[in-house]
Order: structure tokens, then sequence, then C-alpha cells
């Protein structure tokens, strides 16, 4: 198993300190983030889709074996709600094109008021070109059925695992021979710090659902006081140490 394990974004003004240094510039701030970590969750495309000649930019400034997992444009699943996915989806993926090889998961965070409907996520999950890889992040719990299960299935989208408060807000169904987890919000003391315990459990739950030849991303997005840099770094540290084949991350960051 390969674990990628990263933050969701690498624009956060308070990680000066942490992982860049302080009189680091912020145009190399995806540079420095690129040489410390193999991958990351591009957050802000679901606010504005990013043009082509950006996504070509942040190819030509990461090394080759970086992975970008890219949150869909809130167009797609916000205002469009699913329907008429076609233009949405090839635009998306028209742009997202100009990072070539470094493009990863395509992630479709779903709004919390859109409830179940299988026959609108499968009509989505076909417009999207052969061979993407598609995480489905539902957050209404009508989307927890044996046919919504099915479409993510017959798709080979994986359903994305998701975390807050140290706890599973989805069910743990393993939808494809890949996998996705966010880290939203930890409920260690200091606030919003994911616990050890919580970060082997999900360990557990990893090594417990996927084979040994599977990849499975993991993204921290709770990147206030630089937690998501500092539990990621946790997590891929007590993932080793079970023997998991995990990319790289920082071997030590600033304590705090």
């Amino acid at each position: 198993m390969t674990l990628f394990v990263g933050t969701s974004g690498w624009q956060y003004k308070d990680w000066r300190g942490v992982l860049y240094a302080e009189g680091l510039p912020l145009r190399l701030w995806l540079e420095e983030y690129a040489a410390r970590f193999a991958t990351v969750e591009i957050n802000n495309a679901f606010y504005r889709l990013p043009s082509r000649e950006n996504f070509e930019s942040w190819r030509e400034r990461t090394p080759p074996d970086f992975v970008i997992a890219l949150k869909a444009s809130r167009y797609l699943t916000h205002i469009k709600r699913l329907r008429d996915p076609e233009e949405p989806v090839h635009r998306l993926m028209t742009h997202a094109a100009g990072l070539g090889d470094r493009l990863g998961p395509v992630l479709l965070q779903l709004p919390p008021t859109l409830h179940a409907d299988p026959g609108l996520l499968d009509d989505c999950l076909a417009r999207f070109p052969s061979g993407t890889r598609i995480a489905v992040e539902p957050r209404h719990d009508s989307w927890w059925t044996p046919e919504v299960r099915k479409v993510l299935e017959s798709r080979g989208a994986a359903l994305c695992w998701a975390d807050v408060l140290s706890r599973p807000v989805t069910p743990l169904w393993r939808t494809a021979d890949w996998g996705y987890l966010r880290f939203h919000e930890g409920s260690a003391r200091q606030w919003p710090r994911y616990g050890h315990q919580s970060l082997t459990t999900w360990l557990r739950r990893i090594t417990d659902t996927w084979p040994d030849d599977a990849d499975v991303y993991a993204y921290f997005n709770n990147d206030v006081h630089a937690a998501a840099v500092r539990d990621a770094v946790t997590f891929a540290r007590a993932a080793r140490a079970t023997g998991l084949t995990v990319t790289r991350t920082p071997e030590r960051l600033p304590a705090g």
C-alpha cells in the first residue's frame, strides 16, 4: 500500500515559522511545500476554478513525483447541484489537464442540503474521462444507501471517508480499489489537532480495508495554527512505524 499524505492547500499565513521559514516569500511556498510533501489537495479550486495556465504553472513548479488532488468547482457541486454536468465537468477537466501527470484524484464534495439522488450522481460520474479517479464526499445522511454504494462501485469512485472531531461522519465503505480520507477537525486539547490514538485508529481502519497494492490518499484540512502540517507529519510517522509505504513528509518541525 502507498499512503499519500498531505494537506488541503498550502497558502496559510500561520504556517510561516512552522513549514515555511520566516523570510521565505509567498511566491516560493509551493516549491517549498512540494520539496517536503509529495501531495496536496487544492481546496481553493472549489471557490474559483484556476485557469489551465495556472495548472500548467503548478506542474512546472513541482517535482515529477508530486500528486495534486483537485476539489471540484462549486459550480458543479453547489450551484448546478450535479445537474447538467457535461459542460462543467468538461471545463474542469480541460483546465486540470494543465497538470499533466501531476493530476491525482478529483474530489466532489456535495452540499449538506443535497439529498441522495443515485441517478444524478451516476450521470455526473459518467461524464468524467475514463480512468479519472473520483472521490465523492456526500454530506447528507440520505446518501447512505445500498443504491448509492452500488453507483460508486460501478463507476470505480471512492467514497471519501471524512472525519470531524475525531470520528467518522461517513460510512466506512470501500467502493473502489483505492481510498480517499479527509481530516476536517480533531478533538485533541490543542484545537483543531488530532490525538495520536485517533490517528492510529484511522491507520487500522485503512489497513483493515485496503490490500497491500492499493493507493490511499489522506489530506488534513484542519489548517488553523498549522495543525494540518503537524498532524500530517504525525500520521505519516505512525504509518511508517507499522510498515506502510508513505510519501514524503517533513522529517521534523519546530516545537509547538
